[in-house]
């Protein structure tokens, strides 16, 4: 018989690996990484019936906490003049900086709730007050102004406009949003696939050029994998995976 099991919506594999840790209350300085590993891969059997391209980016996350767990596992070279880096260390970076932006989402949330209960009430000043404007002599306005007055009063705003500009940002380039598409990314790989019939998974990761494009391509190596244009396969655990092109050359 079959067991339907109800799963919690999760924002993304950082949600999850957030709420594992503190489901076991455990250190997030110090994670449990096998038995972490382990229950985040028993939360993705469960949600294989889920649209793939969501389940592909908790996919990544898992692939990652394999990695993190084989290296832990190598023994430790003595000889080593420099004290081996932690290889939790980028996640637990990644987790604190997401619980952060959490809290700071719960509490804009908290803020918006309580500015619907604010009442406002409406102006009720008559007409005739709204659009009444005291008269204005321009003589006696200008009666004291001369020139050198004026150029006083002008260089005293433009000061303030260089005082405005920011030495350092000012000479910062335009940051722009790096735009990667699945389907570009797809064609991509299909004739990188014809030119190359076998490659290596993990050299094709190393040869993207940020971490956005290494999740898109991953993301199009499950499709292709969907549609049989390509077949991977691996000899031994922890080796590398190999690529073989099923696209007709």
């Amino acid at each position: 018989m079959e067991m339907n099991v109800k799963l919690q919506v999760f924002e993304g594999p950082l949600d999850l690996l957030l709420f594992l840790i503190e489901k076991n209350k455990v250190n997030i300085y110090d994670i449990p990484i096998v038995e972490i590993t382990a229950q985040y891969m028993e939360y993705i059997a469960e949600m294989k019936r889920r649209d793939l391209n969501v389940l592909s980016e908790f996919l990544v996350m898992a692939a990652t906490l394999v990695d993190i767990k084989s290296r832990m596992l190598l023994p430790s070279n003595p000889d080593a003049e420099e004290e081996e880096e932690d290889p939790r260390a980028e996640l637990v970076q990644q987790l604190l900086e997401y619980k952060m932006y959490k809290c700071m989402a719960y509490e804009l949330k908290d803020r918006q709730m309580d500015a619907e209960r604010v009442m406002f009430k409406a102006p009720t000043i008559p007409e005739e007050v709204a659009l009444f404007e005291e008269p204005i002599d321009m003589e006696e306005l200008v009666s004291d102004v001369t020139l050198a007055k004026l150029n006083e009063i002008f260089q005293s705003i433009m000061k303030k406009q260089v005082d405005k500009v920011d030495p350092i940002r000012s000479k910062f380039g335009k940051i722009e949003k790096e735009e990667v598409s699945l389907e570009d990314k797809m064609v991509y790989l299909k004739d990188f696939a014809k030119k190359n019939r076998h490659f290596s998974f993990r050299s094709l990761l190393e040869s993207q050029a940020s971490k956005v494009e290494i999740i898109v391509t991953f993301l199009a190596i499950l499709e292709l994998m969907k549609t049989g244009d390509i077949v991977i396969s691996q000899e031994k655990i922890f080796d590398d995976i190999e690529i073989d092109s099923q696209i007709a050359a």
